[in-house]
């Protein structure tokens, strides 16, 4: 029997943008993203800054664990204000995309202008 293949970083994104796609219709008792669109963007900015908040405790700290789980919550938040503002997460990698190769000074040097 073969083993399964692990999903690459690209599926699990493409699958969780989905999934909270179909959220947006749910039921907010019956689903946590669901409930959060429910509430609005204030809810949602407020939980991604809480997030961000807890990544950068958890960055501070001596356990490599508890940074992934951070920064797993953070990504997950980041991208259901993604699907709120109907924005795909394809649009962020190609911008990711675009700025491989170029110096991060020269890039930030040009986004002033």
């Amino acid at each position: 029997m073969e083993s399964p293949v692990a999903p690459t970083p690209s599926d699990v994104l493409l699958r969780l943008q989905d999934v909270l796609q179909q959220r947006k219709s749910a039921p907010a008792e019956k689903s946590y993203a669901a409930s959060l669109y429910a509430k609005g963007l204030d809810t949602i900015l407020k939980k991604l800054g809480e997030e961000a908040a807890e990544t950068i405790i958890a960055a501070k700290n001596a356990d490599p664990a508890a940074l992934v789980y951070e920064m797993a919550d953070l990504w997950y938040h980041a991208l259901v204000l993604l699907a709120a503002k109907d924005i795909p997460v394809s649009a962020v990698t190609d911008e990711l995309a675009r700025r491989m190769g170029t110096s991060g000074l020269a890039e930030k040097a040009a986004r002033a202008k």
